[in-house]
């Protein structure tokens, strides 16, 4: 298992490198995942074996380690060569690094023993509850929208904790084998079809203590090992995923019905032009181009600043992480409108399946029902904006 650079640049081509790697097994796997509605397990294999699912995992563990807007650039670049092996990047990146992050070390040398690097997916929802027992606690629940869960070895799971009065004591974060839990198969959808976004339920699951971590409001726990990302809270933690998804579906969306542009012909005979010739689709470019520029200029701005707040060794504070999630939800409207309007100008070619720009389109209107990009950002950061006292960061 080759290190990663420690140089932030060296780091950042060597990560995009191992996208261009991936790339080929990604791509010829696009037809399968679509249809089996999880990625091939080629795919699987060769974001793995490229290193692409330590992206955020401590360095001490033989993670990347990397900051947040080298994850945009990388998650961005994955989305790019297939929208859902972008998501599941994202997505298996978060599980796999907070587990090296949080989890004790009893539970470090359990899971990450002898060099060992499992594939994990998580949820983001706490939606269930733990018992506690002799020796750590008993999981029943079950939890929507696991990204990634086909192929994952461990699941990182939110569960509350309750006082014999019936009072929330805490939420924890279990770390669970994908063995011990159902795989529900009804991840059968329009968008993000390959993203393998199953329902996963626990019966009765006992985990042991030192597989669990506990969570504490916007702070997702108490750092053991890794970088200053884990400084970052939530909404931060998981709003340059989302922003970057949404931008490399609409850059994914224009550049390919900018190609199309070139051949598609409106009209007939002699007064047809070809799409590239007419003065709405150009007035459609140029807006389209901005519009991705200057969402991608603000949220690395807003990134880059909660990376020098972390790197001092500060969570940053709540207005800024509320500002975090809204440059996630504006890259994400600026994303839909783009691809939603590329797939209207590609014509009745677009209505089949397996076209890219239907896929654009489904996958940006998928992406844009999370809650992580709901409204609701916006209008936190606008509380925080006109200086108003229940000005809240939190979901």
């Amino acid at each position: 298992m080759d290190a990663f650079p420690t140089d932030r640049d060296a780091k950042r081509r060597a990560l995009l490198d191992a996208v261009g790697r991936a790339r080929p097994a990604v791509e010829a796997g696009i037809p399968a995942a679509e249809s089996g509605s999880t990625l091939s397990q080629p795919a699987v294999d060769a974001i793995q074996d490229a290193g692409l699912f330590r992206l955020k995992m401590p360095a001490e563990l033989g993670g990347a380690d990397a900051d947040p807007c080298t994850q945009m650039d990388v998650i961005e670049a994955m989305t790019m060569v297939y929208p859902s092996a972008g998501w599941v990047l994202m997505t298996n990146a978060t599980a796999i690094g907070n587990a090296g992050a949080f989890l004790p070390d009893e539970g470090i040398e359990e899971v990450f023993g002898s060099g060992r690097i499992p594939r994990a997916a998580t949820v983001g929802g706490v939606s269930s509850r733990i018992e506690p027992v002799d020796g750590g606690f008993q999981l029943t629940g079950r939890w929507p929208f696991c990204s990634g869960v086909p192929h994952s070895q461990y699941i990182c799971l939110g569960a509350r904790l309750y006082s014999e009065a019936g009072e929330e004591v805490e939420t924890r974060t279990c770390f669970v084998p994908t063995a011990a839990v159902t795989i529900h198969d009804n991840w059968h959808v329009s968008g993000l079809k390959g993203s393998g976004s199953n329902d996963v339920s626990a019966d009765h699951v006992f985990v042991p203590e030192h597989m669990t971590w506990a969570r504490f409001g916007r702070l997702r726990g108490v750092r053991r090992r890794g970088g200053p990302i884990f400084l970052l809270g939530l909404p931060g933690s998981v709003s340059n995923e989302h922003a970057s998804f949404a931008l490399g579906v609409g850059r994914l969306a224009l550049e390919t019905v900018k190609e199309v542009a070139k051949s598609k012909r409106r009209g007939r005979g002699a007064a047809a032009v070809t799409l590239a010739d007419r003065q709405t689709f150009q007035r459609f470019v140029a807006s389209a181009e901005l519009k991705l520029r200057a969402a991608r200029l603000v949220t690395y701005e807003a990134h880059e600043r909660a990376w020098q707040a972390v790197s001092a060794g500060d969570t940053p504070d709540p207005e800024l992480e509320a500002e975090l999630r809204a440059t996630a939800v504006l890259s994400t409207e600026v994303a839909v409108e783009i691809a939603t309007q590329a797939f209207r100008f590609a014509g009745g070619a677009a209505l089949h399946v397996e076209d890219r720009l239907q896929m654009c389109m489904n996958d940006a209107n998928a992406g844009a029902q999370h809650l992580a990009v709901s409204d609701v950002a916006y209008e936190n950061y606008g509380q925080f904006l006109l200086d108003l006292p229940e000005a809240n960061a939190y979901y």
